[in-house]
């Protein structure tokens, strides 16, 4: 299975840019695995949020693949366990998906082309984090949801 986590603006932070490049390393030994980063909308203190989220949308929207199913990592989605994202990322490989598209908004959220593009909103926590260090908790989880699946030791209940 390709996994690609699509976010949008770049990450200045030293010790997160560490973070995801362990985790991309330890991923890519369960499955194809690549970043996608959607540069900052220029000119943005100038617009309204709607439209900043529209030209986000946009943006994002032509970074996916026409085969990928859509998952938005927002606040408002549905929560899992670990162990039930895990149950949720194998059960797309068992139906035959093969290409799973995660998408980090913007800070305004999504515009309603993305949300309608989208089959499922995860959310990774009801506390609100910066979409910086959230990169870091999904690829974190996405990688214990493969070793749970694979029923390696790194998880423990």
């Amino acid at each position: 299975m390709k996994i690609t986590l699509i976010v949008v603006g770049k990450t200045d932070k030293k010790y997160i840019l560490e973070g995801v490049s362990e985790y991309e390393k330890r991923l890519s030994h369960y499955c194809k695995f690549e970043v996608k980063v959607i540069p900052d909308i220029k000119n943005s203190k100038s617009m309204s949020a709607s439209v900043q989220m529209q030209k986000e949308g946009e943006q994002i929207l032509g970074a996916i693949r026409p085969s990928s199913e859509i998952i938005l990592l927002d606040e408002r989605g549905s929560e899992y366990s670990s162990v039930d994202f895990a149950k949720f990322i194998e059960k797309k490989g068992i139906a035959g998906q093969r290409e799973l598209a995660f998408i980090i908004g913007g800070p305004y959220g999504f515009s309603p082309e993305v949300k309608a593009a989208a089959t499922a909103q995860l959310s990774l926590s009801r506390l609100t984090f910066s979409h910086q260090i959230v990169r870091l908790i999904f690829m974190e989880q996405l990688y214990r949801a493969m070793t749970i699946t694979k029923g390696e030791p790194y998880h423990h209940e």
